[in-house]
């Protein structure tokens, strides 16, 4: 089981930080050049995700637990 904390800052990442930095990277990469402009917010993407089941997941199994 995850601490509040943990699953607070993780649930924050996976809403909001993740996203928005995947956003941000595939916005600026192509005004200035940087390299894998489709990769690296794809790749942010798919971290997202599987973090956002991970944290559903652990929502699950926590619910349960209080039955």
């Amino acid at each position: 089981m995850l601490s509040n904390k943990v699953y607070d800052v993780l649930k924050y990442l996976a809403i909001i930080g993740l996203p928005a930095l995947a956003t941000l990277y595939a916005a600026v990469a192509p005004i200035w050049g940087l390299p894998y402009a489709d990769e690296v917010p794809a790749t942010v993407t798919a971290v997202q995700t599987c973090l956002g089941a991970l944290l559903m997941i652990s929502t699950a199994q926590y619910k349960n637990s209080k039955k």
